[in-house]
């Protein structure tokens, strides 16, 4: 066997090894997922497959309990996702295309602020972040989770770095032929970027979808509240829903399944590229 292929063989038991600690707790979840909740709490978490007790009844639980609560966190997850990544990308894009591509005063000082803000920890900016949201009276709203996190620092450092790599000379030509700047922009540079941007709305989505602590703080309706802080909900002082928990921690994962699988040669292509030019 050659040194090609026995470093091959080496690179995928390795990953395989990796990929089985990585998948095993939503395995663990899944199997759970179909067992009673008082079995689950006799018994604890495992990975043994009992037909005699499993069923679908904890999902058909998971959209009838509590006048189908699940749906309203569901749907609001999606409709905050959704929102919260298509602007957050497409401001970001904006701003890190302008930072790479055009030269004004104040440019480098603004790219330091990004570099920054990209280190300073959620926890720090949740007290002022709160004070605003309470002026502007976005509390328990969607613009309450939406608005504060708009254009995130690191979509803007990763925009500016992969922009950084764009060939100007497309740029001075459409100038001369006459174009405007929002042109060249969604004409020319916009269709360039987009493993960028395949990349980042999977992380953005990922970000916006898993959020917790802000949404936390800021969300007061049992109504409002996204898929993260519902299912936290379920577990109380006063008993838990391991029914509801388990089943609706799997469906909850099922969108950015779905949105990877048809973004996934964008994610790693624009990851790659971007890594590479940067």
């Amino acid at each position: 066997m050659s040194n090609s292929k026995v470093q091959i063989t080496a690179i995928i038991l390795v990953l395989s090894f990796f990929a089985f600690f990585a998948l095993a707790p939503f395995f663990f979840m899944l199997i759970s997922s179909f067992k009673p909740g008082d079995q689950i709490i006799k018994n604890g978490i495992s990975a043994s497959i009992d037909f005699d007790i499993m069923s679908l009844q904890n999902y058909k639980t998971l959209f009838t309990e509590r006048s189908g609560i699940y749906l309203h966190w569901y749907k609001n997850s999606v409709l905050i996702t959704t929102i919260q990544t298509a602007v957050a990308v497409f401001l970001s894009s904006w701003v890190g295309y302008g930072l790479a591509v055009y030269e004004f005063k104040g440019k480098n000082l603004i790219f330091v602020l990004v570099l920054v803000l990209m280190m300073v920890p959620i926890e720090i900016l949740i007290l002022p972040l709160y004070k605003l949201s309470i002026t502007l009276k976005i509390i328990d709203s969607y613009a309450g989770v939406i608005l504060p996190f708009i254009v995130p620092p690191v979509a803007v450092f990763f925009f500016r770095q992969f922009a950084v790599g764009l060939p100007t000379e497309l740029i001075d030509a459409a100038r001369i032929d006459g174009a405007s700047e929002f042109a060249i922009f969604f004409k020319i540079m916009m269709p360039l970027m987009k493993p960028a941007y395949g990349a980042m709305i999977i992380l953005q989505a990922m970000f916006s979808w898993n959020a917790f602590v802000w949404p936390l703080i800021v969300l007061r309706s049992n109504e409002n509240f996204t898929l993260p802080i519902g299912l936290a909900s379920l577990i109380t002082p006063y008993g838990n829903s391991y029914d509801m928990l388990f089943s609706g921690a799997v469906i909850s994962v099922v969108p950015i399944i779905i949105l990877f699988m048809f973004k996934q040669n964008s994610f790693i292509s624009g990851l790659t590229v971007g890594g590479v030019k940067g």
